[in-house]
């Protein structure tokens, strides 16, 4: 007799090896794609994944009992050949509590941590853990862009927020224009940002490291390309990054000219002594990407990209100055600029061709921004490019 083989089993290879692709497609590298939620950084981001954990595990234990179960259900009650007809049941008041009852108690164990999680991350922490104040940071939202403000030191600057590690961070958020949402996976939640009203967020870094967010509300055509940077450091290296900011009028007249530049490593050496120095080279200190390398001082560029910059209106919409800038900005500010990770609203990695491209092109880079360029040669937009890479 031929045996007739069961037409299910001509898709199981396939089965199985689509589930192979799929586990693999789950194992990542994890450094490759920073903007995630299973990483977390903060403490605030850090809440969110135990609970989003602990509901994974619970949802487990719920596949694997149901699914078993259906599974030993189909197997010990197969039909036989000669069978009998089985048995009709229309209904079980004990079967249907019980399966009422169990989903009950698998939901309450998901709710308590959840609303325990919303009510923890609900206010901002009255101090940080190591009992100072919050740092206040105004968040603005524009199109297609962030600005961060701190009232606490007077500075302004865009779309790369630094912050002290393990000091709680206060986020007061408004837009400018159009309904945006501020989110950065890995150290905290997600918050709609609204014209004319303000909404809180906060977090507490626990590590030092960059660690990128983004725009998570549609907001127009470049919604997907208003990214941003949270600069974690350590107290010494924040404290460094805040005392070059406060000295951008005095870098802006020294860097121009090309001589007497101020570094980086002038300020930190002002503000820190000996081998914290060397700790405090972050990403923002010193770049080492030659892309961003500084001008040799005494470069005639530098002196005609001063001045191109005022002459093609550039510094109409722009500062190039963090400190007690006005309320209402025109486009972001570019103190630092020239070692910032990013620009274009946090989307293009800030190399010289980049930046000269940005310059020259903004709406063949990103099509719809405020900024609408103006006609340079190569060796004006040269001569920018290098007077810009002067704001460190």
């Amino acid at each position: 007799m031929r045996l007739v083989r069961a037409p299910w089993r001509r898709f199981l290879p396939v089965g199985l090896l689509s589930f192979v692709l799929l586990g693999l497609a789950g194992c990542t590298d994890g450094s490759k794609y920073p903007q995630s939620t299973l990483h977390p950084k903060g403490d605030f981001a850090a809440m969110v994944d135990e609970v989003f954990m602990t509901t994974v595990w619970l949802a487990l234990i719920v596949f694997i009992v149901v699914e078993g179960g259906l599974l030993w259900a189909i197997w010990r009650f197969r039909a036989k050949p000669n069978d009998a007809r089985p048995k009709q049941i229309h209904g079980s008041t004990v079967v249907e509590i019980i399966w009422t009852v169990i989903p009950a108690v698998v939901l309450a164990f998901v709710a308590v941590p959840t609303i325990k999680t919303i009510f923890a991350t609900a206010n901002v922490p009255a101090a940080s853990p190591g009992g100072e104040a919050p740092l206040k940071v105004e968040v603005v939202g524009h199109q297609w862009w962030w600005e961060f403000r701190y009232p606490e030191y007077g500075i302004t600057t865009a779309n790369q927020m630094h912050v002290p590690v393990g000091r709680t961070v206060d986020l007061r958020m408004k837009s400018v224009d159009v309904l945006h949402a501020f989110w950065i996976p890995q150290v905290t939640g997600k918050r709609d940002v609204f014209p004319n009203r303000e909404t809180r967020l906060w977090f507490t870094a626990l590590e030092t490291g960059e660690f990128p967010g983004a725009c998570t509300e549609f907001c127009g055509l470049q919604h997907a390309r208003m990214d941003l940077y949270v600069m974690s450091q350590t107290p010494e290296e924040f404290a460094a990054w805040v005392a070059l900011r406060k000295r951008d009028p005095e870098m802006s007249g020294a860097a121009s000219t090309g001589t007497g530049h101020v570094t980086v490593d002038t300020i930190v050496r002002d503000t820190m002594s000996g081998t914290a120095v060397a700790a405090a080279r972050g990403p923002d200190a010193l770049p080492t990407d030659a892309e961003q390398a500084a001008p040799v001082p005494g470069d005639p560029r530098i002196a005609e990209g001063k001045a191109l910059f005022t002459k093609k209106a550039c510094a109409g919409c722009h500062s190039l100055n963090s400190i007690d800038q006005p309320k209402r900005s025109v486009g972001p500010n570019l103190a630092g600029i020239g070692v910032r990770k990013m620009i274009a609203g946090g989307w293009l990695p800030n190399t010289d061709l980049n930046l000269k491209r940005w310059i020259m092109h903004p709406q063949d880079v990103k099509p719809g921004v405020a900024m609408k360029g103006y006609t340079l040669s190569d060796a004006e937009a040269d001569a920018i490019v290098a007077y810009l890479r002067t704001k460190r």
